[in-house]
């Protein structure tokens, strides 16, 4: 059996810096921050006070208020961002086998808002069960890769990948593979998350994984800076659709890139930190070079998972040195979560849009809020800092890494027929 080619034809944002592709990829190389005070809940007693938000957003413009009453916001945030990718698919009536038509999505968490207002609710009026009927269909993570299947009519392969951060990277990867293997055609796959809530800042504040900079929350996603102190939780998703060449090529599809190599390693380490080394992510760089074919000199830009915590920067950092060497300083190197804040299970999908628009439009989005140079950073590593920079991209790495000591990374290139 011969391996199939895979190919980007569609992709769709709901972000904290833009409602839509063609908004973010703007606001992304512009250097636009997402963060600010939170909304969504009263933040006063919490010791992170601020996020990167979904902004003006009304649901009922996009899914009727019946529908939307059924979904968790996770849920619904997937909903926008594959009705995006399905339209610019450009998919007509007869150009789909809907049973070679799949759905495979990543959440990490998934209706924590349901489950938290539900229990909430629950304790407030004496412990008396009065559960709403649609508490576990909205709680579970499942449910958006079921509402997309049903949504479109797919009735190829549907399920959720959970790894923590890693989830949405992890749906791209088995996507991937399934259209290679000659099981779908078609997949719609990303991933999403609606995690600022009450439990969601206070659990990671317990952690003390979220910055506490409340004094300036725009620039407090600050990857590889010295005085960085924490991820900024943000919320959103982004739906890509991935194709069998020959399938979008029989359509006519305009094909945005080519998704050549997946990689995916265990830190098998501890339940949080990394790798004091980064090996497991040393491993999964070299797993997605070696699995697309490449050389570690054919990579021209990494998306680095980079979420501005203290141990967590620098132990990528690390690992990419170590694994491509002299290389290493000729990439270009930055982390889009210093504007989108961190999307937790939604972080891979929106960070491999950001490389196929890399590719598409050659250019490097930056790393903003740079100030102050750490010690323990190689100043020689292009870190694209503070503005973007044009080059030419035609091989792009995205990495993200889980709690649990998940690693995986996609491939992305220039699609040359």
């Amino acid at each position: 059996m011969s391996l199939k080619r895979v190919v980007i034809t569609g992709m769709g944002a709901l972000t904290p810096i833009g409602n839509d592709v063609s908004t973010f990829w703007k606001n992304l190389v512009a250097g636009v921050s997402g963060a600010a005070p939170i909304t969504r809940f009263d933040a006063e007693k919490f010791r992170t006070r601020f996020a990167c938000e979904v902004k003006g957003l009304d649901i009922n413009n996009y899914i009727p208020r019946q529908e939307a009453r059924k979904m968790d916001p996770f849920a619904q945030y997937a909903v926008i961002a594959a009705d995006e990718a399905m339209k610019d698919a450009g998919f007509g009536a007869d150009t789909l086998d809907l049973d070679k038509a799949g759905v495979i999505w990543g959440a990490g968490i998934g209706g924590l808002k349901t489950f938290e207002d539900e229990v909430m609710g629950f304790a407030e009026n004496g412990k008396t069960p009065r559960f709403n009927p649609f508490f576990i269909p909205k709680m579970i993570v499942d449910s958006a890769s079921g509402i997309l299947s049903i949504r479109y009519g797919f009735r190829g392969p549907n399920f959720i990948t959970v790894s923590a951060c890693a989830s949405a990277t992890n749906a791209l990867i088995d996507a991937y593979n399934y259209i290679k293997l000659g099981m779908m055609n078609v997949c719609i796959s990303g991933g999403s998350e609606a995690a600022i809530t009450n439990a969601g800042v206070g659990g990671f504040n317990a952690l003390k994984a979220l910055s506490e900079r409340n004094d300036s929350p725009e620039t407090a996603s600050r990857p590889y800076d010295k005085d960085r102190d924490g991820f900024v939780l943000g919320e959103g998703g982004a739906a890509i659709i991935l194709e069998e060449l020959d399938h979008a090529k029989a359509r006519g599809a305009k094909i945005y890139a080519e998704m050549i190599g997946v990689g995916m390693s265990s830190d098998a380490y501890h339940i949080t930190a990394p790798h004091p080394d980064g090996l497991g992510a040393q491993i999964v760089m070299k797993n997605a070079v070696e699995n697309a074919g490449l050389n570690p000199e054919d990579i021209d830009y990494i998306n680095t998972h980079g979420t501005s915590t203290p141990i967590g920067d620098p132990q990528e950092i690390k690992a990419i040195e170590k694994y491509f060497g002299e290389h290493a300083y000729k990439m270009n190197i930055s982390s889009t979560k210093s504007m989108t804040g961190h999307l937790l299970g939604g972080a891979g999908a929106i960070e491999a849009a950001a490389c196929i628009m890399a590719i598409k439009d050659q250019i490097i989005p930056p790393t903003i809020n740079h100030f102050t140079d750490d010690p323990d950073i190689n100043p020689a590593l292009n870190l694209t800092f503070n503005e973007a920079q044009k080059r030419t991209v035609n091989i792009a790495l995205s990495n993200t890494f889980g709690f649990g000591g998940h690693n995986a990374s996609v491939i992305f290139k220039k699609y040359e027929d």
